[in-house]
């Protein structure tokens, strides 16, 4: 059993490693690839890096970002603890030096439409950070600063909070360097990124929810247990019937829809169903609950 669990864990590290190197290579290559040369800003630390960068070319974004992330990594260990910020400060300094490793080699060209550019860009970043959130880690920044904001705004969601710090920054560029258009961009880049993070993040959870009102309750039961679905089964009384009905609520995942369908309908041709979206679920069988899915 011991070795079992040996195994297991391994291969969970190993996992988390390769999520972490792939999303922090995705994160490094939208920026050198799309940001930067279209002049389309980041937000958080990043942007304040990619701001000084424009005023003193010689200075790395890579290097100022792993610098202006010490007092925030100084305050998530407070927080979090050392042992939760190892993936963040691997994930921080592996996504700087392919930022900087990217922009020494390749040299990237703008692409013409810069709506392509912040729709492409802004999916791949928010792509790459909810992959990274999944694992417990951040580039650091201004994931790192939503996390422990998250711990005080428990009602507002991760991208949300990135959305919000992005956004500031954004107009500090905007203001700095007089460019209104390079702003609105940056602003839909930003948009479509924390929408993308929510989407990874959060929508891995979503399921639907059936409530199954009928008279063949415990053959229905019985089948779907079969089906390897958990069901809650509730006593009620027909007010258009007047007579004893049973309430059966499943939760399962969207793809098991047809399948649940016929499974009810194979057993009571007669049974009332609702299916409704749930937007997030937690719990045996589902997803778990930590603090970046609150």
């Amino acid at each position: 059993m011991k070795k079992i669990r040996q195994r297991i864990r391994k291969s969970r590290i190993i996992k988390n490693i390769l999520l972490i190197t792939l999303g922090s290579f995705i994160y490094a290559f939208a920026f050198d690839s799309l940001f930067i040369p279209n002049n389309i800003v980041m937000g958080g630390l990043t942007g304040l890096a990619q701001t000084l960068n424009r005023f003193i070319p010689a200075v790395p974004v890579g290097v100022t970002v792993i610098v202006l992330n010490v007092p925030l990594f100084i305050l998530g260990i407070r927080r979090q603890g050392f042992r939760l910020l190892i993936s963040s400060v691997f994930a921080m300094a592996l996504s700087s030096v392919f930022i900087d490793v990217l922009a020494y080699w390749i040299h990237f060209r703008p692409i013409e439409d810069h709506l392509v550019a912040c729709l492409i860009g802004g999916g791949m970043v928010g792509l790459s950070m909810g992959m990274l959130l999944m694992v417990g880690a951040t580039t650091g920044g201004v994931e790192l600063a939503a996390r422990l904001l998250k711990y005080h705004y428990k009602h507002i969601s991760i991208g949300k909070l990135c959305l919000f710090i992005d956004l500031m920054v954004i107009a500090v560029y905007t203001i700095v360097f007089r460019n209104i258009n390079d702003g609105l961009y940056a602003a839909i880049a930003m948009y479509i990124s924390s929408t993308a993070m929510d989407a990874v993040v959060y929508g891995r959870n979503t399921s639907k929810v059936a409530c199954i009102i009928c008279s063949e309750g415990k053959r229905i039961k019985e089948r779907l247990i079969e089906l390897d679905l958990g069901v809650t089964n509730i006593r009620a009384h027909g007010g258009y019937s007047d007579s004893e009905k049973d309430i059966l609520i499943c939760a399962f995942k969207p793809s098991r829809i047809s399948e649940l369908k016929s499974a009810i309908m194979e057993m009571d041709k007669t049974a009332f169903v609702i299916i409704c979206n749930a937007e997030d679920i937690f719990g045996e069988g589902f997803a778990d609950v930590t603090m970046d899915s609150l």
